[in-house]
C-alpha cells in the first residue's frame, strides 16, 4: 500500500526536514510539495493524494482555510504540523488524524504513519465490501438476500460481544463508564469526547474503532461526528432541508443530518 502525500509549509527548512524524516517510510510516497493554501487546495484536487502534512500558519490561506476550500471535494487524511500547540483542538476538530509540533520527532512521526496506515487499511476495506455488494447485486442478488438474512439472525448472539464498561483514561484518572450512562459521543479527529449525565470525559481513539464496541442496536451516528444512545433520545424537532434535532435527556440537542436520516425513521414508526 503506497501512502500518496503532499507537503504544505511556507518555510522550506521545515519541508525538507518533513521530507528526510518520511525517507525511512518506504510506503510514503511524496507526490508534491506547496508553500502556501492556494497552492495547496490546487495541488490536493489535481493530485488527490491519501494524506497531507499542513502547515497551520501561513500567510493568506492558512491551514484551516485549505480544509474549508475543500468541502466538496471527497478530502484526503490531514496532519496539521506547526511550532504551536494551542490550535490543537480546533486541528481535531476539523477531523486531523493527527497534530505535530515542529520540530517533528521522529518516534511521534511513526506513530502517526501507523494511524494514517489503519484509517487507510478502513476506507479501502469498506469500499471493497461496498463494490462487492454491487456486483453479487447484478449477478446474484439471491446471495445478497441470504446475507443480509444470515446477519439477522445472528444479531442477538452477536450483541453479547458489546462492551457494557468502557475505561476511559483522562485527566491522569481511569474512568469505568457504564455504556447505559453515555448520551452521545463527538469527535475530534481521533480523540473522542464521551457525554454521560454528570461528565465530559475524552478518550483517544478513532470513531470506527469505538463503534465496533458499543451496540449498533442503541447507539446510531446522526451526523459524520456524532453519534447517539437512542434509549435517551427524549424528542424529535424538525428543522429544514430535511434535517432535524434530537432533545436528549439532559436537554442537550443533537442535529441529525440529511444523510442518517434513517436513523430517526425508528422514532415515527
Amino acid at each position: 500500500m503506497t501512502i500518496r502525500t503532499i507537503l504544505v509549509d511556507d518555510e522550506p527548512l521545515a519541508i525538507q526536514g518533513l521530507e528526510l524524516r518520511l525517507e525511512s517510510h518506504e510506503d510514503v510516497e511524496i507526490v508534491d510539495k506547496c508553500s502556501n493554501g492556494r497552492e495547496a487546495i490546487r495541488s490536493i484536487k489535481t493530485h488527490k493524494p491519501d494524506l497531507v502534512f499542513l502547515d497551520i500558519q501561513m500567510p493568506g490561506f492558512d491551514g484551516f482555510s485549505v480544509v474549508q476550500g475543500l468541502m466538496e471535494v471527497e478530502p484526503p487524511l490531514f496532519v496539521f504540523v506547526t511550532a504551536y500547540s494551542d490550535h490543537a483542538i480546533r486541528a481535531f476538530e476539523a477531523q486531523a488524524v493527527d497534530y505535530l509540533l515542529k520540530p517533528v520527532e521522529e518516534a511521534r512521526l511513526a506513530d502517526t504513519l501507523d494511524r494514517v496506515r489503519r484509517r487507510i487499511a478502513e476506507k479501502r476495506g469498506v469500499e471493497e465490501v461496498e463494490k462487492l455488494k454491487e456486483v453479487l447485486t447484478e449477478v446474484a442478488p439471491e446471495a445478497v438476500e441470504e446475507l443480509a438474512s444470515s446477519n439477522e439472525a445472528g444479531g442477538e448472539m452477536a450483541a453479547n460481544r458489546f462492551e457494557k464498561l468502557i475505561n476511559i483514561k483522562d485527566r491522569g484518572q481511569i474512568f469505568r463508564v457504564d455504556v447505559d450512562t453515555i448520551e452521545r459521543i463527538d469527535a475530534a479527529g481521533d480523540y473522542m469526547c464521551i457525554y454521560t449525565g454528570d461528565n465530559t470525559l475524552i478518550l483517544r481513539e478513532t470513531m470506527k474503532d469505538l463503534e465496533k464496541r458499543l451496540d449498533p442496536r442503541r447507539f446510531q451516528r446522526v451526523h459524520r461526528s456524532t453519534i447517539v444512545n437512542l434509549d435517551l433520545v427524549r424528542q424529535v424537532k424538525p428543522h429544514t432541508n430535511g434535517e432535524c434535532f434530537l432533545v436528549l435527556d439532559s436537554g442537550a440537542q443533537v442535529k441529525v443530518s440529511r444523510s442518517y436520516r434513517d436513523v430517526v425513521a425508528r422514532f415515527v414508526h
